[in-house]
């Protein structure tokens, strides 16, 4: 699994980066996470803030840091 965190580097984008981190650690999820700061990259993907988040190329979230059980969810949906 390939979990995304679109973001230019402000404070929400590294706070659910950290986020995504620690929930995959906690919850022994498999899955690389990875931090995109590419704008044209972000754009791609259709989002129009930040933060966002893709899991499997499947934009789930954009512009809110969503709550500890959604993010669980989708990992778990995306196993």
């Amino acid at each position: 699994m390939v979990i995304k965190v679109l973001g230019p580097g402000c404070a929400r984008c590294r706070a659910l980066e950290q986020k995504v981190r620690e929930l995959v650690t906690s919850h022994q999820i498999e899955g690389e996470v990875q931090k995109v700061s590419d704008i044209s990259e972000m754009i791609a993907y259709g989002i129009v803030r930040t933060p966002g988040l893709v899991i499997n190329e499947q934009l789930k979230s954009n512009g809110i840091i969503p709550k500890d059980e959604q993010i669980l969810q989708w990992l778990k949906e995306a196993q």
